[in-house]
């Protein structure tokens, strides 16, 4: 009896904390959407936790197959989503009347006659070594392989990383710098190893093998996972690059076969070239780089639908909802679920979608919903999106995007970046939304990633349209959260490992869909579209802008 009654006794005081729980949340609830219109508050009503989770855990399924782009897992998520479109009974805004955009791509791969030989011996590609894709042209080199450092160059610093060697012909194994000791800063300000590898290349060097020292953010077994896989890219984008020498990334165990012979080991390689008075060091071994690639020509899609506007002048512009639904797809009979990158942010854009087409008051302006392809090999959707929109681009009042790494379901959202809100006034629309759902706005928690530039709104920002991406994460110190992400992206991050765990907080999901929803709406109904702000370095883009951006300061 007693044990029965601890029992009992727990599972009251344990009702009685869940019930207080409860009714603190729905006092907290009632005091954000106090500061929401009626329609904003009945957007967020329908927004729901089960369309995401559903959504988010469909395309992340072994059946999208990692929902590669010109794979059938990406044709297939496509249609998946297309069809869902059509059944919220969006219009459709891709080609020939349908929701899909096609988009010509093409793959290039190394054939399996490409090789890295040492001496006797054969390296493997994707585990010893693998080739940096922007310098892979179909060609065959060897040469003697000389260990230069860092290679730096400097005569008014008494800094000579080359010594009296010729490197003409030479394949040259080095390091990538920053050295130890030297400011990342000063390095990167100085535009140091672009310089360095332009005199390796301008004095006829055969080829570039880099190796590790320890102390790089990404390390060559990373770089080496990445660049052995297919590389996409537009069909009509010219890829090669035939005057660069190769470059090589060779692994921890590939560089100790590369010094094997020079009578140094790589740490004591890596404490000579850190150390004044370095010398080249003869490998005392040749090497041989033969690359052949094989590309095939094939297609991928947008997903294009919209809601239109209630107000017959304001409905011809439009606010643009975006997110990427391709993931890496299935390669070397691995699966790339893509399941916090980028479903999850889909299924926050699609959530948004289905309620604002159950919504009782249609917006002023047009709705377009838009998941793009090809976003992780270098944004291609949504810059073709941008160069042949389907709708006026001059049009176009704003961009929300959606592309995370999955930290709004770290928990209840109470932390938002918004990237490019510093550049135009839908910064401050966030701002003022933010403070009434009593979420704490923070800028570029890192900004040296440069995420402005890495996602889907940026092809928006280059056409003139402000755009803003969301990140959600939980409240506490930003420290705690990125750590969290940091170990993530070392084990999960585009790799097999992105998957839906059900330790999430879909929640949290909901928050960064209503945030989105609410902004789209709120510009939808405002008089006049967004605008960059004078401080912006945007400040004189105008929408449809062809030209070049001007360079970050």
């Amino acid at each position: 009896m007693k044990l029965f009654y601890i029992g009992y006794m727990q599972r009251a005081a344990f009702a009685l904390v869940f019930i207080s729980a409860l009714a603190v949340q729905s006092l907290d609830q009632a005091a954000a959407l106090a500061g929401l219109s009626a329609a904003e508050n009945e957007l967020v009503t329908k927004i729901t936790v089960d369309s995401i989770k559903d959504i988010t855990t469909t395309l992340a399924s072994a059946e999208m197959q990692g929902r590669g782009t010109m794979q059938p897992g990406g044709d297939k998520a496509a249609a998946w989503i297309a069809e869902r479109f059509q059944k919220l009974g969006l219009k459709p805004l891709g080609d020939k009347g349908g929701f899909l955009q096609k988009i010509d791509f093409k793959e290039t791969q190394m054939a399996p006659e490409s090789a890295f030989t040492v001496g006797t011996e054969t390296f493997k590609m994707g585990d010893d070594y693998a080739v940096a894709p922007f310098t892979a042209a179909d060609k065959t080199v060897s040469g003697d392989m000389v260990f230069v450092g860092y290679a730096m160059v400097n005569p008014k610093a008494n800094v000579n990383d080359l010594g009296t060697v010729d490197v003409k012909g030479k394949i040259v194994v080095m390091l990538e710098g920053p050295p130890a000791g030297f400011p990342k800063a000063d390095w990167e300000k100085a535009k140091a190893s672009q310089i360095f590898l332009q005199n390796l290349i301008f004095k006829g060097v055969a080829g570039i093998v880099f190796i590790g020292h320890g102390r790089e953010k990404n390390p060559p077994e990373e770089l080496i996972n990445y660049f052995s896989r297919r590389q996409v890219a537009l069909a009509s984008e010219n890829t090669a690059v035939d005057f660069l020498p190769p470059f090589i990334y060779v692994s921890k165990s590939g560089a100790a076969k590369l010094l094997a012979k020079s009578g140094k080991t790589v740490k004591e390689a890596i404490a000579s070239a850190d150390s004044d008075g370095f010398a080249p060091i003869d490998l005392k071994q040749q090497a041989k780089i033969n690359i052949k690639l094989k590309t095939t020509k094939g297609t991928s899609s947008n997903v294009v639908g919209f809601i239109e506007g209630s107000d017959p002048k304001l409905k011809e512009e439009a606010v643009v909802f975006s997110a990427h639904y391709d993931a890496y797809g299935t390669e070397n009979g691995k699966t790339y679920f893509g399941a916090a990158d980028n479903a999850l942010g889909t299924a926050e854009m699609m959530a948004a979608a289905e309620a604002f087409s159950k919504l009782s008051a249609r917006p002023k302006r047009t709705l377009i919903f838009l998941a793009v392809t090809g976003e992780e090999y270098g944004l291609y959707g949504s810059k073709y999106w941008a160069q042949n929109p389907t709708w006026n681009i001059k049009k176009v009042a704003a961009n929300f995007n959606l592309d995370g790494i999955g930290s709004e379901v770290y928990g209840p959202v109470k932390t938002m970046v918004g990237y490019g809100a510093e550049h135009s006034s839908l910064g401050t629309m966030l701002g003022e939304l933010a403070k009434t759902m009593q979420i704490n706005v923070i800028p570029d928690p890192v900004p040296d990633e440069k995420v402005f530039y890495r996602s889907d709104h940026y092809s928006f920002v280059e056409r003139g349209v402000p755009a803003l991406m969301l990140l959600g994460a939980p409240a506490g110190e930003k420290e705690v959260w990125l750590k969290r992400i940091e170990a993530w992206e070392k084990t999960d991050y585009h790799n097999p490992g992105d998957v839906v765990l059900n330790n999430w907080s879909w929640e949290g999901a909901e928050t960064v869909a209503e945030v989105m929803g609410i902004l789209g709406w709120r510009v939808s109904e405002a008089p006049a579209m967004p605008t960059w702000l004078e401080t912006s370095r945007f400040a004189k883009l105008e929408r449809g802008n062809s030209k070049p951006l001007p360079e970050e300061k």
